[in-house]
């Protein structure tokens, strides 16, 4: 008779952490302001204020956005601040940059609030692949914020997993 094939994988003490799991829900959107301004280039104050002033910003309710300008123009600071304000009682989150910068922050939030606790002294993987846009940057924002607990950090799934880090 032959051996029983055990799955050593599903029987281990091991915690993967999915950062997908994570992944709050809302429209990410790119809000490029070069339509707005002279020619593409320059920012006419009161032009810039009315157009702000007319928008239809409910249009954004409950979305994460990243305000750019992809011109070369320069955008003084009061713009974008002016534009968040109008913003702000719509969008969840409001940053000045691109998509990935906004993940970035947007995890940077969930990562702090996280409460690792359940965590402690385990042997976690961090989960590498995702369908959904995880950040590089948040996978080293959580190994660093488990480090301080793990019995070790791997990365990548549990039968092939690299190892990053174990607590001496």
């Amino acid at each position: 008779m032959a051996d029983e094939i055990i799955n050593r994988v599903a029987n281990s003490v091991l915690v993967t952490i999915n950062l997908e799991d994570y992944y709050p829900k809302g429209q990410r959107i790119l809000f490029d302001i070069k339509d707005w301004l002279f020619e593409g280039f320059v920012l006419r104050e009161k032009d810039f204020r009315n157009q702000v002033a007319e928008y239809d910003w409910s249009q954004y309710q409950d979305s994460y956005l990243a305000l750019t300008c992809s011109t070369d123009a320069i955008i003084p600071g009061w713009a974008y601040m002016l534009i968040s304000l109008h913003l702000e009682p719509f969008a969840k989150k409001i940053i000045i940059g691109n998509l990935e910068l906004l993940e970035t922050s947007i995890y940077q939030d969930v990562l702090n609030n996280l409460d690792v606790s359940e965590f402690a002294n385990k042997p976690l993987i961090i989960k590498g692949c995702s369908k959904k846009p995880v950040p590089q940057n948040a996978y080293i924002m959580l190994a660093n914020k488990l480090k301080p607990i793990a019995k070790s950090i791997m990365y990548g799934e549990a039968c092939s997993s690299v190892p990053l880090y174990k607590n001496k």
